[in-house]
């Protein structure tokens, strides 16, 4: 090994740690495309993308969102002989946008692309895997070991996989399940709802006997996914790669819109973000039920500035089927790893992406939510129930549910989450119905698709 030289950027969101290594892999990565920059020439390197010629020991810059920060620390202090340098961005939370159009920039100027970027979006891949020179690099095609890909859950991977070809890692699994407070069920005298029917029934009945107390919010963008996609609504369907579907007149659709506004309505429903000061404030100690994804455990429950539940007093119950169906989840989020194809040092990129997703360090000590690498999910999942914070069957609801996400909805190229936040969340929040606001919703589902190419049917 050659000697180390170290030197750190002081600025908090950008840390640079330089170095001159050269690992067994690094040597191995960089004999494969040493004859030039394949990404110019047009050629395909035998990982089945177009790779930049590889410099040995160059640093990699790697993008991630705040709550990533800790993935990055814990490989730094894993591998300190790996140069790294570390940027903050949103993340493109909330279909912001901002990993696509960073992107689409340094495709302009021909150079600048960081070498692995963290996006909470999981539909990147739709866009981030296409073009002549896609920046998406090409995973299982030699580049990561089958192996290692094997170790992710079943399913997981279905989002980042286009044309049988896997572009990105998962991060973590979002399937929603049921967040109830026992405490509060058990104070009321109430039983835990399983169908959406159910659902609605005790939310009209907690806001008539106990008017304050919650069991949902609509107030983020990511409400669809908690929503339509947990109810089977055909309201985000992609097909292929190119044809995109919505049907917001679908019974299904319809159906769901009516609960959220008959308890809208009652109040036992918000429309407040989660992540609100407000909703902090006026809802501690009062959610009883909370639809939503599975990182809110530690997102929320577990947090000391969210709603810092009582340990034992909060379960996951598993998600809500309509009377008569199979209970499927929806997704929120869960993010996806993304290596480079331009990256120049590809070997320092593929020990990064397969210590972030799969590392004990990272996944198992430090991340907040359900690991998509198995074998981290499993001891994640001991290590929750050990500290005796949930309550019922937490771990097998979850195992549950992160093989239960409905498959009817899809991941294409644009932020459906976007387009909600801008044709719904305002009218509804000034008392317009949803189910009123349907037709102009698949207008602009619509609309959105045709702008980035998609068929519609």
């Amino acid at each position: 090994m050659l000697s180390v030289h170290r030197t750190a950027i002081t600025k908090p969101s950008q840390r640079l740690f330089l170095t001159a290594t050269v690992a067994a892999a690094a040597l191995a990565l960089t004999a494969c495309s040493s004859g030039g920059d394949a990404g110019d020439s047009g050629s395909t390197s035998e990982f089945g993308f177009a790779a930049a010629t590889q410099e040995d020991g160059s640093t990699i810059t790697v993008w991630v969102d705040a709550s990533r920060e800790p993935a990055a620390d814990a490989f730094i202090a894993a591998h300190p002989d790996t140069p790294i340098k570390v940027e903050t961005y949103d993340g493109g939370a909330n279909g912001s946008g901002s990993f696509q159009t960073k992107i689409t920039a340094f495709d302009q100027a021909g150079d600048g692309w960081p070498d692995v970027v963290f996006s909470t979006q999981n539909n990147d891949a739709a866009w981030a895997s296409q073009g002549e020179d896609p920046f998406a690099a090409q995973l299982n095609n030699g580049y990561v070991d089958q192996s290692f890909l094997d170790g992710f859950t079943e399913g997981a991977l279905a989002p980042v996989t286009i044309d049988d070809t896997v572009y990105g890692l998962r991060n973590d699994l979002a399937p929603t399940v049921t967040w109830y407070d026992q405490s509060l069920l058990d104070q009321f005298g109430y039983t835990l709802p399983t169908t959406w029917e159910e659902y609605e029934a005790l939310g009209l009945k907690v806001a008539a006997e106990h008017p304050g107390y919650i069991i949902g919010s609509v107030g983020d963008a990511w409400a669809p996914e908690v929503y339509f996609w947990g109810a089977q609504a055909p309201v985000n369907v992609v097909t292929g790669s190119d044809e995109f579907s919505t049907d917001t007149s679908d019974p299904k659709s319809v159906a769901i819109a009516e609960i959220i506004d008959n308890l809208i309505d009652a109040g036992s429903l918000v429309q407040d973000s989660v992540f609100s000061p407000d909703f902090v404030t006026k809802y501690t100690g009062k959610v009883l039920l909370l639809p939503g994804p599975v990182w809110f455990s530690g997102a929320l429950f577990q947090n000391a500035d969210s709603l810092n539940s009582a340990a034992g007093t909060i379960g996951a119950g598993l998600p809500l089927a309509w009377d008569g169906d199979e209970a499927v989840a929806g997704n929120v989020g869960g993010g996806t790893w993304f290596v480079s194809s331009h990256s120049k040092n590809l070997a320092a990129a593929k020990e990064f992406l397969e210590f972030v997703t799969s590392s004990d360090e990272y996944q198992v000590e430090l991340a907040p939510g359900l690991p998509a690498y198995t074998a981290a999910a499993d001891k994640w999942l001991v290590k929750q129930g050990e500290s005796n914070f949930f309550t019922g069957d937490f771990a097998p609801n979850l195992t549950t549910a992160a093989s239960s996400v409905w498959d009817g909805w899809g991941y294409p190229k644009f932020s459906q989450e976007s387009v909600w936040a801008k044709t719904v969340t305002p009218d509804l929040a000034s008392g317009t119905s949803l189910v009123d606001l349907l037709p102009a919703w698949q207008t602009a589902l619509e609309n959105e698709a045709q702008v980035n190419g998609y068929t519609v049917k």
